[in-house]
């Protein structure tokens, strides 16, 4: 049955019956053909086309249930408009961020944010598990990457590498991660307020060496040539790990601790104060990312306030690259650190 432009569409065929709409059942609806379906769900600019015919598609669409198929699209264009994103299990607010703000302004462009599963390796292995999605681009940890690794996304039609890491990766654009700052900061805060048994917590949960051991750097660099001591504190994110280490805590002799984020400062500073341990009497708390928690507790918790760069500009940075993959690497800089002092320190 043809529907006329204008009158009630038909009932949609049920899906139980194995009914998958397609471009030409939208452009049958809408009584138009189906290169102005492909303009018109595509936001073709280049292709005037009125706002009524426009409208009479989109709704031919929604009565039909359809969907573009972005492969077939991709093969049409002979270009993937698929971002991938490597999960990072357990890496905390600041990450879980930058992926909705970055999903936010690459699908403005028209391109679609894939998180998939955490790299299985380094180099070679990781880029073929990657590849076989075929990405436009993909964005991952600078410690993901080898130089073989690159080489094989470049061969299965990867158009852009974007890089995470404390410093520029040759062959790719890179967004620096300076999370030596943060430890810094934090040491220096520390230090300032007269604490020098200083404890640095290190989070057994896998996928944060690529933060946490920055900010021990950090921590150690700040307090080297001091007379402050830095003890390392492995902590998971439980409730009974960090009452063992509250438990042991005066044996330690700590007198301040940079708890390496804000959920581990909330989690250990309860853990301490059920034990007995006075903040900031005893012990000063600092942690990392100025969550709003961290402003509701008693006593309020110091900490290193992070900003993430404009994610618009990194969108613009992958589009740039996907049209034009020899335009020149670039690298931006992905936090912006200041230290924010409250009762806990």
């Amino acid at each position: 049955m043809v529907h006329t432009p204008g009158t009630p569409a038909s009932p949609t065929p049920a899906l139980a019956n194995g009914f998958v709409p397609t471009s030409a059942d939208v452009a049958r609806r809408a009584g138009v053909s189906r290169a102005t379906v492909s303009y018109v769900l595509n936001n073709t600019a280049a292709v005037r086309i009125s706002e009524p015919t426009r409208r009479r598609v989109r709704e031919a669409a929604q009565d039909l249930g359809y969907v573009p198929h972005a492969a077939a699209r991709s093969l049409r264009a002979g270009r993937s408009r698929l971002v991938l994103l490597p999960a990072q299990p357990g890496n905390g607010t600041l990450y879980h961020r930058l992926v909705a703000e970055l999903q936010e302004e690459l699908g403005r462009l028209d391109y679609t944010v894939v998180q998939c599963g955490a790299a299985p390796a380094r180099g070679d292995r990781a880029a073929r598990a990657w590849a076989e999605l075929r990405p436009a681009a993909v964005i991952v940890p600078a410690s993901s990457l080898e130089p073989d690794g690159l080489t094989v996304l470049a061969r299965t039609g990867v158009r852009v590498v974007l890089a995470l890491g404390p410093q520029a990766v040759e062959g790719t654009h890179t967004l620096l991660t300076d999370h030596e700052s943060v430890g810094r900061l934090a040491a220096e805060h520390l230090y300032e307020r007269g604490r020098r048994r200083i404890g640095v917590v290190l989070p057994r949960e896998a996928g944060l060496d690529d933060y946490a051991l920055p900010r021990l750097r950090g921590v150690r660099a700040a307090l080297r040539d001091t007379d402050a001591a830095v003890t390392e504190l492995p902590l998971a994110h439980e409730e009974e790990d960090a009452a063992r280490l509250a438990a042991r805590w005066r044996g330690l002799g700590l007198d301040g601790v940079f708890a390496y984020s804000d959920e581990y400062a909330m989690l250990l500073m309860r853990a301490l104060q059920d034990e007995g341990v006075a903040v900031p009497g005893d012990t000063a708390v600092v942690g990392a990312g100025d969550l709003m928690l961290g402003r509701l507790l008693r006593p309020r918790l110091s900490t290193v306030g992070i900003d993430l760069t404009s994610c618009r500009a990194l969108a613009e940075l992958v589009d740039r690259a996907v049209r034009d993959p020899a335009c020149p690497r670039e690298t931006h800089r992905m936090l912006r650190v200041g230290m924010v002092p409250r009762e806990s320190s």
